[in-house]
């Protein structure tokens, strides 16, 4: 019977380590694709701060 709970216990901190790491990898997704989308926008207002301040 322990090792029944045991062994549960176990299986459930696993699900929920991968589902951390999915979470991650589609945050990690959504930023990639933000800044190949708004990537040369983003280095304008950079460039204009940068300028500015100069």
């Amino acid at each position: 019977m322990n090792s029944r709970m045991l062994n549960r216990r176990r299986h459930q901190h696993g699900q929920g380590m991968v589902e951390y790491a999915l979470i991650l990898v589609l945050v990690s997704i959504v930023v990639i694709v933000i800044l190949l989308t708004l990537g040369n926008q983003i280095q304008n207002v950079f460039s204009n701060v940068v300028a500015a301040l100069g």
